[in-house]
């Protein structure tokens, strides 16, 4: 008889021997992962969107920020509930056949809440979160001047607070025959 995935526990993975289950691992990747997708809903339709973000692991929680108008924030107005995933992609793994041809990768998936912040100060600090993540080399307030109030008004930031993630991952030996980084200039690329 078929599982029911639907009635699985949301973090529940189904390989079970590609679940990371060490946290550590987990908070590393979203440390250093340089893109993540945010997943909302609006009238029962799934809305992706990909968002420069930063994990504060003091806070649990993810910021990322939009314009302050657009389908993200309208979403979000409806539904607090979200999604949130980062992934990095290993090398791929050739096979003898289509169906065995495979790729190594690395994930995290965020269950949560996200709520726009209001308050002045916690917006601005989050935003400064965001840009030492990014520009770790630059210092506030010598190399560039921080965040105003006024620019306040172009902007929204929202904290995803995490209740649930899961990780998984897939590695393959170093030795993997044929193991090759997406973009190799094969064959067919000479066409």
């Amino acid at each position: 008889m078929p599982r029911d995935y639907a009635a699985l526990p949301r973090t529940q993975i189904r390989r079970s021997d590609r679940e990371v289950a060490d946290e550590s691992w987990i908070k590393e990747l979203l440390q250093r992962a340089p893109v993540g997708i945010l997943a909302t809903v609006s009238n029962h339709q799934p809305f992706l969107n990909s968002n420069l973000f930063v994990y504060d692991e003091a806070n649990h929680a993810i910021y990322t920020h939009t314009a302050r108008v657009g389908r993200t924030r309208a979403n979000l107005e409806r539904e607090e509930r979200v999604c949130f995933s980062v992934y990095e992609m290993g090398r791929l793994l050739p096979a003898e056949t289509a169906f065995a041809f495979s790729v190594e990768y690395a994930s995290v998936i965020v269950f949560g809440t996200a709520t726009c912040l209001s308050d002045e100060q916690q917006t601005i600090a989050a935003l400064h979160l965001l840009v030492h993540k990014y520009a770790p080399h630059l210092q506030l307030g010598q190399d560039y001047r921080g965040v105003v109030p006024e620019e306040l008004s172009r902007t929204s930031v929202y904290r995803i607070s995490i209740e649930e993630w899961s990780g998984k991952k897939k590695e393959a030996p170093a030795d993997f025959p044929g193991a090759y980084t997406y973009g190799y200039p094969g064959p067919s690329s000479q066409r």
